[in-house]
């Protein structure tokens, strides 16, 4: 896994995904990043689910203001933070080492507004899947893209929130939502 572009472009990312994790792959990646194109800067920026970190850290290097890291996994946490540390980023992230929902909880009892969020929950959790849907039509948001499986589809309409763009690739499949 590398950086595609921006401040720290081709830079390697470091670690072995733990068992369970499905990285995003480079090139699904790239497609997510050159949607978003000069969206991500400045932004405040949400990896859900982030696994080893691989998009949050894309879009630190691209020029995202904020970023917050959230998954349960304590090794996954670890990669998160000894990529960041590799790449000398010391600032301008918080890591959340807990589940998506309670992440998401915390998020917005500290009033935190996600400009983009990127949310990529294991494909059979599709209780997360419902579950973010029905957080982010209640909460304060801009961009929201969940990967999912392409065997499934998920809701043109969840409470506020209306799919405006779905994308195949390969094995995975985009949906971005705004309010």
């Amino acid at each position: 896994m590398r950086v595609i572009s921006g401040k720290f472009k081709s830079r390697r990312l470091k670690g072995t995904p733990p068992p369970g994790i499905r990285p995003t792959s480079d090139k699904l990646k790239e497609t997510v990043f050159n949607i978003l194109g000069s969206s991500v800067e400045g932004a405040t920026f949400l990896d859900g689910c982030a696994g080893m970190g691989a998009i949050g850290i894309e879009a630190i290097s691209r020029g995202a203001a904020y970023v917050y890291f959230v998954d349960p996994s304590r090794k996954a946490c670890r990669i998160i933070r000894e990529n960041l540390q590799s790449l000398g980023i010391r600032e301008g992230y918080k890591i959340l080492e807990m589940d998506l929902i309670k992440g998401l909880g915390l998020c917005l009892r500290d009033g935190v507004h996600f400009d983009i969020a990127f949310l990529d929950p294991p494909y059979e959790r599709e209780d997360l899947h419902h579950a973010a849907l029905e957080h982010f039509s209640c909460a304060p948001a801009g961009l929201l893209i969940i990967e999912h499986s392409k065997r499934k589809d998920l809701p043109d309409f969840a409470g506020g929130l209306q799919k405006i763009r779905s994308l195949v690739q390969g094995d995975a499949a985009l949906a971005f939502y705004r309010p």
